[in-house]
């Protein structure tokens, strides 16, 4: 039996995972609020407790947890979130073997190989080098970003915190942005943009004088109000935040193919992509994408796709904790 989990600021999943023929399959699964938690190791014991109470069947061998923020030495804190989670810790306190700790957007590349094609959304079909690096970005509540390698036998993932280096303005328009974002005390990061709070932070530089209700209502999905209103028009500022969050994430995502010469295919995840997707079919992000003055040529060759499965990340640290286990065994 395997667990896996996907943590992050506002929803934790976990779920239990049965071997079956080289498969994993699921046999229970549950969504947490991460917020009703002082500490990550009551929610884990709360599902273990609920899977006990559900009879799950076997012992499990292995866990892996992909968490929301840089992961040293099976330690990590969790991205907007007061949690520190200690992988050794958590095993010793719950009985589980093993309890491996990884960055959510490693666990969502360690699942690309096993999701099917209807998973993905062709943006630019590309054509992809054989063994050729692949990036993955993922924007939701923080924006991330990993790369995988071939070694001559399959593809490695490396963790990264790109997304924290400093926004690379591309014309005049993102140059005031960046203005607008340095006067707010804000840091100039390409998270600090294309993230679930970025969308009001654009609304606020694009139409300052324009302000909804749910703008003032700490319980409301700001990014989710703008997206909709910004997808069926009914409010042009809305309408040119999309555009213009679009345009900055297509940018970065082109900015992080030529970093790792990402030959493969660049694969974007995470919650935003899929709410606005109409936004990421139109074109604009394609052109972002490709705009970067002598490496178009280069850059029109590069698949994009975008990941429809949200539980990509927990598929992939699924077959991470059995990975490890099966390392773990002595031959």
């Amino acid at each position: 039996m395997i667990l896996a989990g996907d943590i992050g600021g506002t929803k934790c999943n976990l779920g239990l995972f049965e071997e079956r023929n080289g498969r994993l399959q699921a046999v229970l699964e549950q969504r947490f609020e991460s917020r009703k938690y002082p500490e990550f190791h009551s929610l884990f014991a709360e599902f273990l407790q609920l899977a006990g109470a559900n009879r799950a069947p076997g012992k499990i061998a292995a866990a892996a947890l992909g968490v929301a923020g840089p992961v040293l030495q099976n330690r990590v804190k969790v991205a907007n979130l007061p949690w520190e989670m200690d992988g050794a810790a958590l095993a010793q306190r719950t009985g589980v073997p093993l309890v491996l700790l990884i960055n959510d957007l490693v666990a969502t590349a360690h699942g690309l190989s096993h999701l099917p094609q209807e998973d993905f959304r062709v943006l630019s079909k590309g054509e992809a080098a054989p063994g050729g690096a692949v990036a993955v970005l993922g924007a939701g509540t923080g924006l991330g970003h990993v790369n995988l390698f071939w070694d001559g036998k399959k593809y490695c993932v490396a963790a990264a915190e790109s997304a924290h280096a400093d926004f690379s303005p591309h014309d005049e328009q993102q140059l005031e942005l960046l203005r607008f974002v340095l006067k707010k005390g804000l840091a100039p990061s390409a998270e600090a943009i294309l993230s679930g709070s970025g969308f009001l932070l654009v609304h606020e530089f694009l139409a300052p004088r324009t302000r909804h209700v749910f703008m003032a209502d700490p319980d409301a999905d700001v990014a989710a109000e703008i997206s909709r209103r910004g997808l069926e028009g009914s409010c042009p500022g809305c309408v040119e935040t999309l555009d213009l969050w679009t345009k900055v994430y297509g940018s970065e995502a082109g900015n992080a193919a030529l970093r790792a010469l990402a030959t493969g295919g660049v694969y974007i995840s995470g919650g935003i992509a899929v709410k606005i997707l109409p936004k990421m079919t139109d074109g604009r992000f394609v052109r972002a994408f490709r705009d970067k003055d002598k490496m178009e040529y280069l850059l029109e060759r590069i698949p994009i796709a975008v990941l429809l499965n949200e539980k990509a990340p927990l598929i992939g640290a699924a077959y991470r904790a059995l990975e490890v286990s099966r390392a773990a065994v002595p031959a």
